[in-house]
């Protein structure tokens, strides 16, 4: 039997950057592409695969070293998991850790190994709780969504089957809940802690308000990251994706 050989010519800056864009900063729920964190993205074809080359950049230079290292180490996976893809170089440029962590990265010594007595036993934990906070906003876009179509919407009780099939946010949210592993069924819950405890009927609108807060926390935080970037590298706004209409910096009043 004939092998199959990778062809290299489908390896283009395109399909690179459609994986890049399956990396999401942990604390934002964003992807790194939409939010300009990608600076540059290089191809060349080699004879054992396709050579990329790619270089992120942050909005200031002190950004955690844990949170850069995520989505650096992120973005590496995400890349040479591209078919045809050989040897792959991603760099953060301009942090105050760069030089450590693009060392630590190339030579594949992880998180522990780059940062040592300094790094956290484990990235794990950071990663799930941000995980978390990600499926309470995703959760509060859904609901708001629904309340502004129909403010009388009972929310206590509402049920995946409830929210509107295709919409953006309804999906965003089961993508949330089936990272977390919690039931996706129509009649499922949708207000739900991450660990699938359901609130109390009467503690429905108060569940919902501090989800809210956190929502606002998230994507008010995206916001000033955005500008921050802007105005660390004028000229970035080009490569932002502007924000979806699902997340409104303003809260929705909700009457309990």
């Amino acid at each position: 039997m004939t092998a199959v050989l990778p062809d290299l010519a489908a390896v283009s800056e395109q399909a690179v950057r459609a994986a890049l864009g399956t990396v999401v900063d942990p604390e934002l729920d964003e992807p790194i592409t939409d939010l300009g964190f990608v600076r540059s993205v290089a191809v060349v074809g080699a004879g054992d695969g396709a050579h990329v080359e790619v270089h992120l950049r942050l909005p200031t230079s002190f950004c955690a070293p844990n949170f850069a290292w995520l989505m650096v180490s992120d973005a590496h996976d995400a890349v040479s998991a591209v078919p045809g893809v050989g040897r792959v170089v991603v760099e953060l440029d301009d942090h105050h850790d760069s030089e450590l962590i693009n060392r630590g990265l190339a030579a594949g010594l992880g998180y522990q190994g780059t940062f040592g007595h300094e790094a956290e036993e484990s990235l794990d934990e950071l990663r799930a709780t941000f995980t978390r906070k990600a499926h309470t906003a995703a959760m509060e876009r859904a609901v708001t969504a629904l309340l502004r179509l129909d403010p009388a919407v009972d929310v206590a009780a509402l049920t995946l089957g409830d929210l509107p099939a295709g919409e953006p946010t309804t999906e965003a949210l089961l993508r949330r809940r089936a990272v977390l592993g919690l039931p996706l069924d129509p009649g499922a819950p949708v207000l739900v802690e991450a660990d699938g405890t359901r609130p109390a009927y009467d503690a429905a609108a108060h569940f919902l308000r501090r989800a809210r807060s956190v929502r606002i926390s998230v994507d008010g935080n995206a916001h000033f990251c955005r500008g921050l970037l802007t105005t660390r590298y004028p000229g970035s706004e080009a490569d932002q994706t502007p924000r979806p209409e699902d997340r409104p910096l303003l809260p929705l009043e909700v009457r309990s």
